[in-house]
């Protein structure tokens, strides 16, 4: 069983969005994901693929980033996508009732620092950078606290 943290060299697009469809496989309502990285990190495509992945029939995956949340009905559940980036102070994020979608749903959340304490402790927390080997690379570090991620997670311990 693997300990965090989990390091994954992403080495093109394509390489990440295998990756976010494997993982969104392995997702459930309750489950968190917290994407941190700057700006061109990655953040969004990893979670439009990831939804991608689990919605019976193909649609737009739009960024949040004007609306904040988008929320869709996927196999595995109900799925939250919320980008908090425009977001000023924590105090905002109870009016998104995202909170309640932290329970009840499965949850991708881009710029979770905005969530200040409020971030769920049992997430999954996947921080993305840039390569600097390689420009179209990115690495993705994956950290955690809760049981359920080391299981959830084991497939990629190889790659």
């Amino acid at each position: 069983m693997i300990r965090p943290p989990l390091t994954l060299s992403l080495t093109c697009a394509d390489a990440s969005a295998r990756f976010a469809a494997q993982l969104g496989a392995r997702l459930a309502p309750g489950d968190c994901l917290l994407l941190s990285g700057p700006i061109g990190a990655g953040k969004t495509h990893i979670c439009r693929h990831l939804i991608q992945s689990l919605l019976d029939h193909p649609e737009d995956v739009p960024s949040p980033t004007f609306t904040l949340v988008q929320t869709y009905d996927t196999r595995a559940g109900e799925l939250w996508h919320a980008d908090l980036y425009r977001l000023t102070h924590a105090g905002e994020v109870d009016e998104l009732g995202l909170f309640e979608a932290f329970d009840n749903a499965i949850c991708l959340v881009e710029w979770p620092d905005r969530l200040g304490g409020d971030a769920p402790t049992d997430a999954l927390t996947v921080a993305l950078a840039a390569d600097p080997r390689n420009d179209v690379s990115r690495i993705a570090t994956l950290t955690w606290t809760a049981p359920k991620w080391a299981e959830k997670l084991d497939p990629f311990a190889d790659d």
